[in-house]
């Protein structure tokens, strides 16, 4: 497994650190940091008077985003705090029947549940549907008359179980229902064409795979919707005529800017453009490839350890950037609080220890991991043998 030495410069973690837990909140890379000690340090020294390029960082972020998602217009890309803020626009603008219903799956986190749930006083059913051995197929039978949308994760959190969105996209369309996903474990990880997927709606939050701060996310936005979604937030940077403080008059920006309502995270924009810049300047396809090399790595030393057990479908239609394991006849709240001590950062997901490494983790720092959870099981061993 080769590694640009540049890669490795980007990330300079703290000694003996394996940073296995970018499925959750992702370390940043330098350019992000230096992005946002250059931006502060220019708030002290001279406050707003360079807002202008400000803005040119904004016009910036919705391009590399439209670039990563393949949207066909910039236009299409709404700048937002966070994925559960963008499901809760489809869920709360979209105007609903007594009788309607949404589909999602079993393995959802709650950001995609809970916006649809909340829908009950509207008479709107949600239905979760569980995957099985053919995920795609469970939620196309599972599809009535009644279904209005289908929201479903393109990566599962807990097993990091990979969906085929394309199967799902012409599904719904050929049944005239709309087609949501929550792209928030694939973005920055894995190649996502909203185009091909031919999606409705997709949002994900920065600080996972796409390497950025907390507090901001994006919303992609198909123009064949956009008007069906209510507004339900209003303010001056989501008119049409934005800047122009002097009229009596308004109406939303017909772009995806109508999603939002007040002033842009000008800090948080720094530091994600950065970082955006970093997977662009490696690649999508690059990163994706680098990122399998390193599931594989971890899958092949993982199998080789006794009582581990591989929970994730490591099949290469459904491999993500997410490995999770058991371990027969251990505690796992104990273990992963052991592992977190060892300075292995993960988390405990979808019945196991979840590992998510990404295009930069090391040869030998995967394997410093693996050593470290070897340790702890052959202590858990001992310490069980001398009772």
């Amino acid at each position: 497994m080769t590694l640009n030495e540049s890669w490795l410069d980007e990330f300079p973690h703290a000694p003996g650190l394996c940073y296995l837990n970018h499925a959750a909140v992702a370390p940043w890379p330098r350019r992000a940091t230096d992005a946002v000690s250059a931006f502060a340090l220019e708030n002290l020294r001279q406050g707003a008077q360079d807002y202008p390029r400000w803005s040119r960082t904004e016009r910036q972020l919705r391009g590399q985003l439209q670039c990563l998602l393949n949207a066909p217009s910039s236009d299409d890309i709404a700048l937002v705090k966070n994925t559960s803020e963008a499901l809760s626009f489809v869920a709360q603008g979209l105007h609903w029947k007594a009788g309607d219903e949404v589909l999602i799956s079993d393995q959802e986190f709650p950001s995609n549940r809970i916006p649809w749930e909340a829908l009950s006083d509207q008479g709107v059913t949600v239905r979760s549907v569980s995957l099985g051995a053919q995920p795609e197929q469970a939620l196309i039978n599972a599809m009535t008359e009644r279904t209005r949308l289908l929201s479903i994760s393109s990566v599962q959190y807990g097993t990091g179980l990979r969906m085929n969105l394309q199967q799902l996209g012409a599904a719904c369309r050929a049944r005239g229902i709309l087609f949501c996903v929550d792209a928030i474990q694939t973005l920055g990880a894995q190649p996502l064409d909203v185009q091909q997927i031919d999606c409705d709606f997709a949002m994900a939050d920065g600080h996972k795979w796409l390497l950025g701060p907390e507090g901001l996310g994006v919303f992609y936005c198909h123009a064949r919707v956009r008007e069906q979604l209510k507004l339900t937030q209003h303010g001056w940077h989501m008119v049409e005529a934005m800047g122009d403080y002097d009229r009596s008059d308004w109406r939303p920006a017909a772009s995806a800017r109508r999603f939002e309502p007040g002033s842009p995270n000008t800090l948080a924009q720094q530091a994600l453009s950065a970082s955006l810049s970093l997977l662009l300047e490696v690649g999508p396809e690059t990163v994706a490839s680098e990122l399998d090399k390193r599931i594989e790595l971890l899958a092949t030393q993982l199998s080789a350890l006794p009582d581990v057990t591989i929970l994730s479908d490591l099949s290469p239609e459904r491999r993500s950037g997410i490995i999770t394991f058991s371990v027969t006849g251990a505690d796992l709240k104990p273990l992963h609080r052991k592992l977190m001590d060892a300075g292995v950062i993960c988390a405990l997901r979808g019945g196991g220890i979840r590992w998510s490494p990404h295009f930069y983790s090391s040869q030998s720092n995967l394997e410093l991991a693996v050593s470290r959870l070897a340790t702890l099981i052959g202590e858990a061993r001992d310490n069980n043998a001398s009772r």
